[in-house]
């Protein structure tokens, strides 16, 4: 399986087994550009193919002949069904209603399937991560941005036009910065990669012990409302920040979790880091096209309980 992932960050391409074992890959920084490699012939809808495309292209295609399928997971929003998904990343303001399945397939000549990459995730740690076996969980990531993915009762949960998950737009501090969604106060506005450069001026990765669990601490908050909402025992936590800020991080989450979740049923909720590590964002992507071609990756035994220790 060729498994295609479109972060904020970087761009990766690799191969993924059976059992959800990425077994080579390649990557590259993530920059919104154009003109490199551009095609000159505007696409349907009057897109040219754009340099990040190119680059996206570079990397993936040495595994073309390698692979029979294709899964992708991208930042959105997004629109359309799992094989012509137009996107929206955000953070490539170029890519706007791009048909990054319908390239991809015409390109590779292989089945393409694309959705959005923290539901690939949650497929990916549901598979062979942090929530195998588990039948209600959130999985999220706190990186660059902050996306989520939900499973309700064994079934990833789409929404209305797929992009059902977005975490990191609950409101967790209303007197909190501008949010790119026309929003205040969200919690990619105040935990993301990306506002916490923007609040210190440096990079997340110099962030004190403080400024690391304040944004745990926002994350256990808009945590909270997703658990008691939708009677949620685990989440589980991928992205750059998240996993770089490690124990302070975790912590605070933790600490703000237990003081929003006192409802018997909410009581003992977890938040826990992702299994699969860097790994995460190309098993989740290979997740997808089993899970839209119908082989499935999550637990189908409605008898499978949860653990609240």
């Amino acid at each position: 399986m060729l498994a295609i992932d479109v972060g904020g960050t970087k761009l990766a391409a690799g191969l993924v087994d059976g059992d959800g074992r990425l077994i080579d890959q390649r990557q590259r920084e993530t920059v919104a550009f154009a003109g490199v490699g551009a095609d000159p012939a505007p696409l349907d809808g009057g897109h040219a193919i754009d340099g990040t495309f190119e680059a996206l292209w570079s990397i993936v295609e040495p595994f073309v002949d390698r692979a029979d399928a294709v899964g992708v997971g991208c930042g959105g929003p997004m629109v359309g069904g799992p094989e012509d998904r137009r996107m929206s990343p955000l953070h490539i303001p170029l890519w706007d209603d791009l048909p990054l399945a319908g390239l991809l397939a015409e390109r590779s000549g292989l089945d393409v399937v694309v959705d959005n990459d923290a539901k690939a995730l949650a497929l990916g740690e549901g598979w062979c991560g942090a929530a195998a076996g588990h039948r209600n969980f959130l999985a999220m990531v706190v990186s660059t941005g902050v996306g989520g993915g939900i499973v309700l009762d064994g079934r990833l949960v789409d929404g209305a036009t797929g992009n059902a998950g977005h975490i990191g737009h609950l409101v967790v501090d209303p007197d909190g910065p501008d949010c790119a969604c026309g929003s205040r106060g969200c919690l990619e506005a105040v935990a993301s990669g990306t506002a916490i450069a923007l609040a210190t001026g440096a990079p997340a990765t110099e962030a004190s012990d403080e400024i690391r669990r304040r944004a745990g601490m926002m994350v256990g908050r808009g945590v909270a409302d997703v658990v008691n909402l939708l009677d949620l025992p685990l989440v589980v936590v991928a992205g750059s920040v998240a996993l770089g800020f490690g124990v302070p991080f975790f912590d605070a989450a933790e600490e703000e979790l237990r003081a929003r979740c006192g409802l018997p049923f909410t009581r003992g909720a977890r938040i826990v880091p992702a299994g699969l590590g860097a790994d995460g964002p190309l098993v989740g992507a290979a997740a997808v096209w089993h899970h839209h071609r119908g082989s499935g990756v999550l637990p189908a035994d409605p008898s499978v309980g949860e653990d609240r220790n």
